[in-house]
Formats: C-alpha cells, structure tokens, sequence
C-alpha cells in the first residue's frame, strides 16, 4: 500500500495530464488551469520587468554619455566663438590689405597700358619682319633650286669619275696580270696569273704553279699599307684554303705610282714592285 501512495504521488507530481485528470475526479480542473495560467503570466511579467529594468540602464547610461556630450559641445562652441572673433579681427587686417592692393591694382592697370601699347609697337615690328622674311624664304628657294641644279651637275660628273676610275682600275688590274705574267716568263717560270676570288678574300693578282705561287695588288697609286692587304690575304689562305699555296710564295705589287714609304717598306721585306716598264723593287730568292 506504502508503495502504491508513492507512486501516485509521484505521478501527481510528474505527470500533469495525469494531476488534471485526478483533480477533474475531485472538481478542481479548472482552478488548476487557471492558476496554470497565472503562474505564466507571472513569470512572463518578471521577465519584461528584468527588461524594462535593464533598458532603464541602458537609457541612464546614455543620458550620462548626452550630457558629457552637451558640456563638450559647449566647451566647443567657446572655442569656436573665440576662433570667430580672431577671423573677425583677421578680416579687418584683410580689408587694409585688400585696400593697398587695390591701389596697386591701379598701378599694374596704368602699367598694362603702356606694355600694350609697346605689344602694338612690336607687332607692327613683327609684321614687318615677316614681310621680309618671305622676301628671305623666296630667295632661299631660288638658291635651293641653283643648289639643286649644280648638284645635278656635280652627280653626272661625280658618276662620270667613278666609271672612269673603276675601268682605270680594271685596266691596270689586267694589264699587271699580263706584264707580271711576262715577267715571270723571263725569269723562266710559267705561270697562268688571274684573280682569286673567295668569301673571305679578293687577291686581283694571283697564279700558282706547281713550285711558286704568286699573290699580289694592283693599283694605280699605292701606298706602304696595300702590303697589309696582301698579307692579310695570305695568312686567311694559310688557315682556310692551304690548297692554294705552294712551297714559295712571292708577295707583288703593281703599280704605276710606287710611294717612297712603299718602296722602303718592300725592299726591307723583299717583295717584287713593278709597273709596266720594269722593276722598282727586284724579288729576291728567284
């Protein structure tokens, strides 16, 4: 029995459905819904007081921070008042300037005046030069055309040389062919003597038998360097056409006027000049 009580009043305790359902039995439901209710309604009034509580707060804490504000604002507006009256006393030093700098004013006006009545002066100066520079222009035209003109003139004589040097240049190349072929006859060597041309060299005098090979310039004047031409072209032979040299070479130059400082220059380094009526230097060795 002890333990049927505690289990109902266990389950009065617990289970609503189960107290309504016992308080119904003893008429007393509805009362118990009622002051179900009120119990909510109770609990949910204490709540919105917390909140209204802290919103108080919340609304203390800002009026504090509105007044703090309204005394800056004043200390402010103080401020702002005294700055005022600083600019009001600026400004009236500022009206004093502008006074001095409406005289000055006066003066620059007087002095433009005059300064445009000088640009009028200078304007017309300019006008006239302009008059007279197209008089310059027009006569520089007429020298332009002058100039054009003898440059005409000068280019048909100009090309006219050229083609005059370049078949000088050509005959004496062929004439040295044939008199240094000659020549070598007479000293008892038989050599066909022609040009040799490769990508890295140009040799206008050159033959090659089997004992001698003869590589040589030909020139109308020749100065003491044409002797760097030849040697130059005959070391590029050694390192890339062997083939074309023989056992003895003989170094020559043509020519129909031999410089002193070639001369000197051949007979120290033993290389045959000639022009066609003999020997300036004799080749040594043959």
């Amino acid at each position: 029995m002890e333990s049927l009580k505690r289990e109902f009043l266990e389950l009065l305790d617990k289970d609503l459905e189960f107290r309504y359902a016992v308080a119904g039995y003893l008429g007393l439901s509805e009362i118990l819904k009622r002051l179900d209710t009120l119990a909510k309604e109770q609990i949910e009034l204490r709540r919105e007081q917390v909140k209204l509580a802290e919103e108080q707060v919340k609304l203390r804490e800002e009026q504090t921070k509105i007044w703090t504000e309204m005394r800056a604002l004043s200390e402010e507006q103080a401020k702002i008042w005294a700055e005022i009256k600083a600019i009001r006393e600026e400004q009236t030093k500022i009206w004093v300037e502008i006074a001095g700098l409406r005289e000055e004013q006066t003066k620059i006006w007087t002095e433009i005046s005059g300064l445009r009545e000088e640009q009028a002066r200078i304007w017309a100066e300019i006008k006239a030069l302009r008059e007279e520079q197209t008089k310059i222009w027009a006569e520089i035209a007429g020298l332009r055309e002058d100039f054009n003109r003898m440059y005409r003139q000068l280019d048909t004589r100009l090309t006219r040389v050229e083609r005059t040097l370049e078949k000088i240049t050509l005959d004496i190349e062929e004439e040295a062919r044939i008199i240094v072929k000659y020549r070598l006859r007479e000293m008892g060597y038989e050599v066909e003597i022609g040009s040799l041309i490769l990508p890295e060299a140009e040799i206008n005098i050159y033959g090659a038998s089997n004992e001698i090979c003869i590589i040589g310039e030909a020139s109308v004047r020749a100065p003491a360097n044409i002797i760097d031409k030849i040697n130059s072209s005959l070391e590029k032979l050694r390192t890339l056409y062997p083939d074309k040299l023989r056992p003895k070479i003989l170094k020559v130059v043509y020519t129909s006027l031999a410089m002193p400082d070639l001369i000197e220059r051949a007979e120290k380094e033993g290389i045959w000049v000639l022009k066609a009526t003999g020997d300036i230097v004799k080749p040594k060795n043959l």
